[in-house]
């Protein structure tokens, strides 16, 4: 089976297609909408806001008010909305980690991979547990030299009906010397 190469573009045209996008799109608006600090910096901005402040406001139709509110205060509040959508985005426990795991998964998919190729945690991933803990002793580890001098000698030919291009699949086991 040869392998493809996936590239940004596929797991990001997978993402949009299989309604991932839509769903993150809508995690980041409500966490936007519970952000009480924004809440807070938008409302002070609106009531320190010159147009309301400049005398004969109070005269003005709401519309003539909405548009001069908006045109003063856009950039600001959507700069401030900006930094926050990033910093969501961007956070390694919350929802940039999803984000990260999910497109991983995709990736993973896509290339045929069966497990991610990064494991975040030990907790979303149990069998990582276990290897690391057969990992973990140093006598366990194989050093480069004893794998290279492992294949070699896996590739001489032997009575079992066993390919020798097989012996690459039991480099996750430690060997038992």
């Amino acid at each position: 089976m040869g392998s493809t190469v996936v590239t940004p573009e596929d797991v990001l045209e997978t993402l949009m297609n299989d309604g991932t996008i839509d769903a993150i799109r809508l995690k980041i608006i409500n966490q936007l909408k519970a952000n009480e600090e924004l809440k807070k910096n938008t409302i002070t901005m609106v009531e320190q806001s010159k147009i309301l402040n400049t005398p004969g406001a109070e005269k003005q139709t709401k519309r003539e008010l909405f548009d001069a509110l908006r045109r003063e205060l856009e950039a600001p509040v959507l700069e401030k909305a900006s930094k926050a959508v990033w910093e969501l985005i961007l956070d390694s426990s919350g929802l940039g980690k999803e984000i990260g795991e999910t497109v991983e998964k995709v990736f993973c998919r896509l290339s045929g991979f069966a497990t991610p190729l990064f494991p975040s945690s030990t907790e979303a991933h149990p069998a990582a547990d276990t290897e690391m803990a057969n990992a973990s002793s140093s006598s366990k580890k194989r050093k480069i030299d004893k794998m290279t001098q492992n294949e070699k000698t896996s590739e001489v030919p032997s009575a079992s009906k066993t390919p020798a291009s097989k012996s690459h699949n039991s480099n996750h086991k430690a060997p038992s010397h």
